[in-house]
């Protein structure tokens, strides 16, 4: 089991490493992709703020625990940090494991947390 976490600044480009491991059933891969609309407003970009480095220490213990509790074989998370415009990618998230079901549950549940305790925050940029 393995788990990588990083913040970037920027948007994040295409993802250049192939995820395999012995016994993978399953690869999921999720891009958040910054929407043209924040509210009812037209936005051009986010600019994302972390504080650092709590913001990677409860990335990793969230994804160690998930890979735990979900038997993973790998989670790999990147998030941005600074301006990332619309149709750029802010977020990703991969999970591999032996079936589809654990890595569907698990990749629910880290956005769902990580939107609520990691300290990342996002301001819209107006068109």
């Amino acid at each position: 089991m393995s788990v990588h976490v990083e913040i970037v600044e920027g948007p994040l480009g295409a993802m250049a490493e192939p995820l395999t491991e012995d016994g993978r059933g399953a690869t999921l891969v999720f891009d958040g992709v910054v929407r043209g609309i924040e509210g009812d407003r037209e936005i051009v970009a986010l600019d994302y703020e972390a504080y650092e480095p709590m913001a990677s220490k409860q990335l990793r213990a969230l994804s160690e625990r998930l890979v735990h509790e979900h038997g993973l074989l790998s989670l790999w998370c990147w998030h941005s940090t600074g301006r990332v415009g619309v149709g750029e990618v802010s977020f990703r998230l991969a999970i591999v494991s032996r079936h589809r079901r654990e890595a569907l549950d698990a990749m629910d549940a880290f956005i769902d947390e990580m939107k609520r305790g990691v300290p990342i925050w996002k301001s819209p940029v107006y068109a």
